[in-house]
């Protein structure tokens, strides 16, 4: 591959990202509940608080490469989970970034607000995602893990993402059950809330819509 390629592919799975951990950004932004991936390391870093959400990030996303090499071990791409690592450290720091800087404004108040917010985060979650897959460049490794499945089972990515969301945010209201006593967070923030539910259904959904955009738009750099 020329090297004009690899920039291009990284730079498309770079601006992919960028895209989810603006999501996550909005998703917190909103109040109104946290996107799925990121309900676990919310939930931890209410419970243990000396270690950053992005660290928490990383780690979490750390098992779902463990899941990868479980599902085919003989098959295993020791490289790509090598730039899954590097992919998630930038994210899970990317991710303190973001939050960061809307912590610099009020959280959204209204129902109309955070309901504006929560589509936000979905529509930049999906596209996010998207580009990641069609970048083959960096990609996180819960992102790869359902691309496999897809692969291995033949089904549709969107509705693989559907369920692994749903997976994750049901374990994580029992971690906060277990910790905090309530299904939907902490004493100080509502991780598991609506909006978490509009993610959870409304990202697999929007990239029905949003991936062949993308594609058209994106999949000639790459081919």
């Amino acid at each position: 591959m020329k090297a004009k390629d690899i920039l291009v592919r990284y730079g498309i799975s770079t601006l992919g990202l960028v895209l989810v951990a603006l999501g996550v950004g909005l998703s917190v932004k909103s109040n109104f509940g946290i996107a799925p991936p990121s309900c676990p390391p919310t939930a931890l870093n209410q419970e243990w608080p000396a270690v950053s959400f992005g660290t928490y990030t990383w780690i979490f996303n750390c098992t779902f490469i463990v899941i990868q090499f479980l599902l085919r071990p003989r098959r295993f791409d020791w490289l790509l989970g090598l730039m899954q690592v590097l992919a998630v450290v930038f994210f899970g720091y990317l991710c303190d970034a973001f939050l960061w800087a809307v912590d610099a404004g009020a959280q959204a108040t209204t129902l109309s607000g955070q309901i504006l917010l929560s589509l936000g985060a979905i529509v930049a979650t999906a596209i996010g995602i998207k580009l990641e897959v069609l970048g083959k460049g960096w990609i996180l490794p819960i992102d790869q893990m359902n691309a496999v499945i897809t692969e291995m089972g033949g089904f549709r990515y969107s509705n693989v993402k559907i369920i692994c969301d749903i997976v994750v945010v049901a374990l994580t209201a029992l971690f906060c059950w277990i910790c905090f006593g309530s299904l939907i967070g902490s004493p100080a923030v509502n991780i598991v809330y609506w909006g978490t539910l509009l993610l959870a259904f409304g990202v697999g959904l929007c990239m029905k819509l949003t991936d062949p955009l993308m594609d058209r738009l994106f999949g000639r750099f790459v081919k």
